[in-house]
């Protein structure tokens, strides 16, 4: 995927452009500073709603808790908070759920969560808990409607069909009972190649489901972790990627450049092809998503842009 990049490309887009930004909950204080620093350089840029990501255990949910009820209380964001189903009954994962409502969260991003032995193990689900995404995005709607409010459930997606399902067909079939038990928008596991994407998209629609479908994208914050990161997700990583981070391990300056270069390549392609929306795992990092946004024509509303960094000047 090779595209020359132009001033001109995007201008006449970047009034519907749509993102949202995925953070996870900080571990330690050093880590609360990093999100805390990120979320505020990128809140300008008025996204349609920030995730925060959810895992199993008590403190990792009491984490994604605070973190949410934080960007409710101190910032003008939607947030939309993760939810998993993975080791926990449907009475602990409706109290999340319920404790959500209260806090003020209407958007919840409903997955079924890693098997509790690790990515790569049989996944079983909670004797007494829901049986997967598409149950417990049933249950969030049927909890919602108990409570009398409006909750909009978002889904995983994966152009790459996700790791533990046998077939495409299966897949799909998976997505599409999400949707009938009400999903409404799909962000995919992250990708590379783009064509990927279309073809998913296709393959999405000939089988009439319609929401969207938000591509997810990973800029390439570190070349080893990324393709950690996507062997565990079942995700490709291109010959020509790879060729693209060679050589440029303790070079950490110039691959900072070459992922704004790559990520920049991605989106500008997805833009030509009629993609207006896309949700950004930042990793908690601002600087190579606020350079990516720069590019694609979003601003600070109601300000003047701060001064783009580097690696936005290098690939403009």
């Amino acid at each position: 995927m090779s595209t020359e990049l132009r001033p001109s490309r995007v201008p006449h887009h970047r009034n519907g452009m749509r993102v949202s930004f995925e953070f996870f909950p900080p571990k330690t204080e050093e880590m609360e500073k990093t999100l805390w620093e990120s979320v505020t350089r990128l809140a300008p840029l008025s996204p349609a709603f920030v995730s925060v990501t959810y895992g199993a255990g008590g403190s990792t949910r009491e984490r994604t808790h605070a973190t949410v009820k934080r960007i409710l209380d101190e910032t003008g964001l939607t947030p939309a908070a993760h939810l998993t189903c993975v080791a926990a009954t449907r009475e602990e994962v409706d109290d999340v759920v319920r404790g959500y409502v209260a806090a003020g969260v209407r958007h919840i991003v409903a997955l079924r969560g890693d098997p509790v032995g690790g990515i790569g193990t049989p996944y079983a689900p909670h004797p007494g808990g829901y049986v997967n995404a598409a149950d417990l995005c049933g249950g969030i709607k049927r909890l919602a409607a108990a409570e009398k409010v409006e909750i909009e459930v978002s889904v995983s997606a994966y152009p790459e069909r996700h790791p533990e399902s046998p077939s495409d067909e299966a897949d799909i079939d998976m997505l599409a009972r999400k949707v009938d038990a009400g999903a409404t928008r799909a962000i995919t596991q992250f990708f590379f190649d783009n064509d990927l994407y279309f073809r998913y998209l296709d393959k999405v629609r000939a089988r009439g489901i319609s929401l969207p479908i938000v591509p997810g994208i990973l800029p390439v914050q570190n070349f080893k972790l990324a393709q950690s990161f996507a062997a565990k997700a079942g995700a490709s990583i291109p010959s020509w990627l790879a060729d693209r981070f060679a050589g440029l391990d303790d070079d950490p300056a110039t691959r900072k450049l070459i992922a704004a270069a790559v990520a920049a390549e991605q989106v500008f392609d997805l833009v030509d092809r009629g993609v207006t929306e896309f949700h950004f795992y930042t990793m908690n990092r601002a600087d190579l998503v606020y350079a990516i946004c720069h590019l694609l024509g979003l601003r600070p509303i109601g300000a003047s842009a701060p001064a783009a960094t580097a690696a936005a000047e290098a690939v403009a």
